[in-house]
């Protein structure tokens, strides 16, 4: 056998054990690498692709009961706050808004009345008061007039018959004081009786008067309600009303979703949370873009529960065969509204989100009381306003041009309603 024969193999272990060497090492390096990147880098962020877009989805519903006769919205539609959607039926409403100024202008003049039986009364107390001291003064004289007779009788200077006059006399001016006290006491208990209906009242704020006032506040809302005006600025889905159509109040006819202010709720396994807090960023991307759009969020808060807690049908448990399943918490997530505004989202996307739990030294759960409504509108305070308004023009057409709404708690403040087609405003 040749000596090259004899080396063959020994070179062909030789060069496995190289290889073997290499890939170990290669094995090695790839091994601490994915170690060296999951310690610095990949344990700190916490992932999940169940996330999806959430927002306010508010519901257009009608405060009053009518009929449907203009429709100003449809689906995809972007509405200011204010703009008037639906548009009812406005007759009935106007037919009672006038009974109702009507009833108004009628208790103000009431009301005017008393306080004039008031003033008429107190007149003749005056006079019923006169009329005792005239009397009282007549009485006086005949009294005196019978005892200087009584004194002359005796001598004859005055004859019986002018003594019995005089005594008459006195018993005509005792009746007389008799009755006036009498009619004293009726007008005092006149007086008394109708400023029971007055005290402590004007004619604006007369109980009498401020029914009527409700009754037009009410009447008032109600004919402005004929158009229902959208609350928030957003975009219109799920529009079900049509014209025609008799609703009934709280029937929800279309949404107004605000696509501005919507947020994340991205669903993580109970095991994910462990070092996950408030306020920690957050990075997304929605299916809709794909990856090419990065948004930026932060958590804002974790669920009180896990989402099987809160299901229709919770789950039970309490059973012989059991099996143990991974729950996942809700964890809100707040966006950027300038990336929203950019790319903007609808609710119910698909999200992914990514988790930085580097910094665990935030609260775990919200500890901070808010102080701020998450929503509001205004647009139902200028409907008060403007009823005010128009009861104090009620009030002051009726009582010569007087309107006192300091004492009525009142604003009067005129307020333009050509929107609602109103032309008593």
């Amino acid at each position: 056998m040749s000596e090259a024969q004899e080396q063959t193999p020994s070179n062909g272990n030789g060069l496995r054990r190289r290889l073997l060497t290499i890939v170990g090492i290669v094995v090695a390096v790839v091994g601490l690498a994915w170690f060296a990147w999951w310690y610095l880098e990949s344990r700190n962020y916490e992932s999940t692709d169940n996330a999806y877009v959430a927002g306010n989805i508010v519901q257009i519903t009608s405060q009053i009961s009518g009929t449907v006769v203009a429709i100003n919205a449809e689906d995809t539609d972007f509405v200011p706050a204010g703009k008037v959607m639906v548009r009812l039926d406005p007759t009935d409403a106007d037919v009672a808004l006038g009974q109702a100024e009507a009833q108004l202008g009628q208790a103000v003049r009431q009301a005017r009345t008393l306080f004039a039986n008031n003033e008429a009364l107190s007149a003749v107390m005056a006079e019923r008061k006169s009329q005792i001291a005239s009397a009282q003064a007549d009485l006086d004289k005949t009294r005196e007039d019978l005892a200087r007779r009584e004194k002359l009788v005796a001598t004859g200077a005055v004859s019986r018959e002018e003594l019995q006059h005089a005594q008459t006399a006195v018993t005509n001016a005792v009746n007389e004081l008799a009755a006036a006290r009498s009619n004293l006491a009726g007008a005092q208990e006149q007086l008394s009786s109708s400023r029971a209906l007055t005290e402590g009242t004007t004619v604006e704020n007369h109980p009498g008067v401020q029914q009527a006032a409700a009754r037009v506040r009410e009447a008032y809302l109600a004919r402005v309600r004929c158009d229902i005006v959208a609350p928030i600025a957003g975009q219109v889905a799920k529009r079900g009303v049509q014209v025609g159509q008799r609703i009934q109040p709280g029937v929800p006819l279309m949404t107004v979703i605000p696509l501005g202010d919507v947020w994340v709720d991205a669903n993580f396994k109970e095991n994910q949370l462990r070092n996950m807090r408030i306020g920690q960023p957050v990075v997304l991307h929605a299916d809709i873009y794909g990856g090419k759009v990065e948004y930026r969020g932060r958590v804002v808060g974790l669920g009180a529960g896990t989402g099987a807690a809160f299901s229709l049908l919770p789950a039970q448990n309490a059973t012989g065969n059991w099996i143990k399943v991974v729950q996942r918490v809700p964890v809100r997530i707040a966006l950027d509204p300038a990336q929203l505004k950019q790319n903007p989202l609808r609710v119910g996307l698909s999200m992914e989100a990514e988790v930085e739990i580097r910094d665990a030294s935030g609260p775990l759960l919200a500890n901070a009381v808010r102080t701020s409504p998450v929503q509001s509108t205004t647009q139902l305070d200028v409907q008060a306003e403007a009823a005010d308004a128009l009861v104090n023009r009620i009030i002051a057409a009726n009582n010569n041009g007087k309107v006192d709404t300091a004492k009525r708690g009142a604003q009067v403040k005129t307020v333009p309603q050509k929107k609602h087609g109103l032309s008593r405003i």
